[in-house]
């Protein structure tokens, strides 16, 4: 409960705010097994208070951009696998997968 209690006075936010995050589903508690919250989740939470509070954005807006973040990380993931399973290619693979990303590169300019 002082974790909870000191989390909410570093996020400047009451407790009903947290919990209607997390009924909202913008943020998720650890668990039973690990109370509190993941770094990323107390770094989310502060920018959802950025939005609502200092930028005005409204729960549909906060929303989006919360959506949007989430893809654009998923992105980042799955480029990280590509990448990681390019490493494990032979080199004349790799050269033909990059050759072929220029050509389409060129093609869309």
């Amino acid at each position: 409960m002082a974790e909870e209690t000191e989390v909410l006075r570093s996020l400047r936010i009451e407790a009903a705010v947290m919990e209607h995050w997390v009924a909202a589903g913008w943020i998720a508690p650890r668990g039973p097994g690990a109370p509190g919250y993941s770094e990323a989740d107390l770094a989310r939470a502060c920018l959802i208070r950025d939005l609502r509070d200092a930028m005005g954005v409204n729960e549909e807006g906060v929303a989006v951009a919360l959506g949007l973040i989430d893809q654009l990380h998923g992105m980042r993931r799955a480029l990280r696998r590509v990448a990681a399973a390019m490493q494990g290619l032979p080199e004349p693979a790799r050269q033909e997968i990059l050759a072929v990303l220029r050509d389409l590169d060129e093609g869309s300019t």
